[in-house]
């Protein structure tokens, strides 16, 4: 697999400290400890050597979405101080899109959504089609597989917020339950020991609600209802792969992006991306929970015009809270990140470590953690412990609260936009 094209691609991107890469929706039967050594290498190396395509696409360097490092900077009558280069590009740009600022003081930052309809703009700038699968994908020669997969994700291409309709549902075939079914019975007896105590309350209330059932997927829109009567968050289907500027800028107003689509039923405890267990199982009840909510709102907000760095930092930061996030919780460690709970291996792995080769656990710190390499091709070696939820998102608003951007942004949900103090000049929006 290691000289396989596409896994060539991965390494690559692998190497470049430009990527951010979403955790894999790793899901694996419960083993036995004697069987795990033996089984390791199989289990996670065939899965992780391909791990997924990513969620996030590339942070610096991508064409589509490629800004000068302009954070700072402001607008004046006299030039701005940046490289030729940079200067004659940007002066292209403006002119090409006819764009001055209202200010003479207002800071020229990225652009980024102000509202929710904001995000329909992004449906053209995703940098890979969810349809699409490599050569290496389990799906890749199934011909009705990848038909259906492009199906569902036309129908999600075709949503737009501001056509003010619900997203629409997708009729899930007998198989594509039967997988649902199979690989949520794992993860929940895995949860029920390893998740938070959040997570499996905020479950058994969806049940309760009919929202979920094991014998059936849910429905994006019929999550997103109840994650909003919760906290405010909102689903909306995504098709293909996002830059990590694009799907944090997302979380600033409360929208989380999710797959629709399902795994190959060949294979229903891998995936080589993020599918709708990934999404459902890992994510929304965590969205549901007021602590959580408000640590990924956090980082959303802090993304807002950040320098291409920041958005690094800040991405990484993602990874160790809301994908691989633990925390003390009744004397025990609980995971609360969805690469965790989407993955029995992992819960086993960061919960119940094995005594040889235990992983290492640090104190939760964003200032830290957010300068902190990982591994894309394997179970994680570290996680940042938090002493609760709260206490999570706590540090993570004091973190974000001292990037020094030149602005505050805030969300103001009763008219679901963003209001920036001092107001700012957003750049055009790319032309994809």
């Amino acid at each position: 697999k290691l000289s396989h094209p596409a896994n060539n691609r991965l390494q690559q991107r692998a190497k470049s400290t430009n990527q951010f890469h979403a955790p894999a929706a790793r899901v694996f039967v419960p083993i036995s400890r004697s069987s795990r050594a033996n089984k390791h290498h199989s289990l996670t190396s065939s899965f992780t050597m391909s791990v997924m395509r990513q969620r996030f696409g590339s942070i610096l360097g991508v064409a589509r979405r490629s800004w000068p490092a302009l954070s700072r900077q402001k607008l004046s009558g006299s030039p701005i101080p940046f490289p030729q280069n940079k200067r004659k590009s940007l002066e292209l740009t403006l002119s090409r899109k006819k764009t001055q600022p209202d200010s003479a003081n207002q800071i020229i930052v990225p652009w980024f959504p102000m509202s929710k309809a904001d995000l329909d703009e992004l449906g053209t700038h995703s940098l890979e089609y969810g349809a699409e699968l490599d050569s290496d994908h389990p799906g890749f020669l199934d011909i009705d597989y990848r038909s259906r997969r492009r199906k569902i994700v036309e129908q999600g291409t075709r949503y737009k917020y501001a056509d003010g309709a619900p997203i629409q549902d997708v009729e899930y075939s007998d198989s594509e339950n039967a997988t649902w079914s199979f690989i949520y019975d794992h993860l929940k007896q895995g949860a029920s020991r390893y998740a938070v105590r959040a997570f499996n309350e905020i479950q058994d209330d969806m049940e309760r609600e009919g929202i979920y059932r094991r014998d059936r997927i849910p429905q994006l829109q019929n999550v997103s209802n109840f994650l909003s009567s919760r906290t405010g968050f909102t689903l909306r289907p995504v098709s293909g792969l996002l830059s990590a500027r694009d799907f944090l800028n997302a979380l600033a107003l409360k929208v989380f992006f999710s797959t629709q689509y399902i795994r190959h039923p060949s294979r229903p405890l891998y995936t080589p991306e993020p599918d709708v267990v990934h999404e459902l199982i890992g994510h929304a009840p965590m969205l549901a929970d007021p602590d959580f909510a408000a640590l990924s709102h956090e980082i959303g907000l802090a993304s807002l015009g950040a320098s291409d760095e920041e958005i690094e930092r800040l991405a990484t930061a993602y990874w160790f809270s809301v994908e691989f996030g633990l925390c003390h919780e009744d004397g025990r460690l609980k995971a609360y990140g969805a690469g965790v709970l989407s993955s029995v291996e992992e819960m086993l792995h960061g919960c119940s470590p094995p005594p040889l080769a235990p992983p290492t656990y640090r104190p939760w710190d964003p200032s830290l953690a957010s300068l902190q390499p990982y591994p894309i091709t394997s179970l994680q070696p570290l996680y940042f412990v938090a002493d609760s939820l709260a206490s999570a998102k706590g540090k993570m608003r004091d973190y974000t609260q001292r990037m020094d951007r030149g602005f505050d942004a805030t969300f103001d949900a009763a008219k679901g936009r963003i209001v920036t103090s001092p107001s700012v000049h957003r750049l055009p929006l790319p032309a994809s």
